[in-house]
């Protein structure tokens, strides 16, 4: 695969069809300006150092180098470039809950939706960071495991979403647990879990686990998503329909705010509630930003390398070869004939 950083110069190439046919046109009159003279034959024997082959050399050596110019400043970018990088950050593990409830739409457009949109922003602010992402429902499931690269955690994103947890319901305390065995055995830097959930835990013993975390030097934050007051859960992502209970009464979801408060206290981090506003954000990374970083050296891969400096060098030896090239022979080598018997 290859692409052009600035393909608008692409369009440079529709002048090459005119600088040769200028070229063509120019022959032309020069043959008819030589037939004023003589003719062609005679015109080599009266002038024997000019060499018609070399003018047209340099001609397409020329055009050659603005082929080259062009693919130049189109900036031609192919390949894949490995880079070390260094760089200075925590260990953060973020587990996003896909349950059904997270359908719900008192958070527009949906709970799942806005979680999303909350974990894009915390990767683009946390470029520096090792990052594991934890998918959980009824069971917990490494998405991405701790890595530097954090920008391939958003080509997972748009492929979250409840299917890939077949078990429905909500376990913190295994994604919290999950979440701990994510990080690496490294006691240089400090690590942290983020939870993205409405805290319906359906299991009761995540504040406990969190606990156990805090104690493991792990800060255990979270983010609530969806109201208090709750909303219907749509059977689909597209439908009008909600789920009802065996007594087919509409199931309402609410954000479990007290719990989510608890499981935060018991990790000794924070929590605070997605809204429409960047305070709960700011809050956070305010509050991740006192942990203590490490310097980490990693491979960052860059799908296109810029191939500016090959193609530089081929044009400056194109251009060096068209100037040693002269219209006449030289007449220190016309009569070497490295062929000839």
């Amino acid at each position: 695969m290859f692409r052009f950083a600035h393909p608008e110069y692409l369009y440079l190439f529709i002048a090459l069809p005119f600088v040769f046919a200028i070229y063509i046109y120019l022959n032309i009159k020069k043959r008819k300006d030589v037939s004023r003279i003589g003719t062609l034959d005679l015109v080599k024997r009266m002038m024997p150092e000019l060499s018609l082959k070399r003018s047209y050399l340099k001609f397409w050596i020329i055009f050659l180098a603005l082929v080259l110019g062009i693919l130049l400043v189109a900036g031609l970018q192919f390949g894949t470039k490995v880079e070390k990088v260094e760089k200075r950050g925590i260990e953060l593990v973020i587990a996003v809950d896909v349950s059904n409830s997270m359908m719900a739409r008192d958070v527009a457009p949906d709970r799942l939706s806005r979680a999303k949109q909350m974990l894009s922003r915390i990767i683009d602010s946390r470029k520096d960071d090792q990052i594991a992402l934890i998918v959980f429902a009824g069971d917990a499931y490494v998405q991405m495991p701790l890595t530097s690269d954090t920008q391939s955690a958003k080509l997972f994103l748009n492929s979250i979403d409840p299917s890939l947890v077949p078990i429905q319901g909500t376990v913190i305390g295994k994604a919290i647990e999950l979440g701990v065995n994510s990080f690496s055995s490294d006691k240089d830097v400090d690590k942290a879990i983020i939870l993205i959930t409405d805290a319906e835990d359906h299991e009761g013993n995540a504040t406990q686990i969190a606990k156990q975390a805090a104690d493991a030097g792990i800060m255990v934050n979270v983010i609530g998503i969806g109201s208090v007051d709750g909303s219907p859960i749509p059977e689909s992502s597209y439908s009008d329909k909600y789920k009802t209970d065996t007594e087919g009464n509409i199931v309402v979801s609410k954000l479990n705010e007290q719990m989510a408060r608890e499981i935060a206290q018991s990790g000794k981090g924070l929590f605070v509630h997605a809204d429409n506003t960047n305070a709960a954000m700011n809050a956070l990374e305010s509050e991740l930003n006192k942990l203590q970083t490490k310097q980490i050296e990693s491979l960052a891969y860059s799908e296109y390398d810029e191939k500016f400096p090959i193609i530089a060098w081929i044009l400056l030896i194109v251009l060096i070869v068209e100037v040693c090239i002269f219209d006449k022979k030289n007449r220190i080598f016309r009569n070497i004939r490295i062929f000839k018997r």
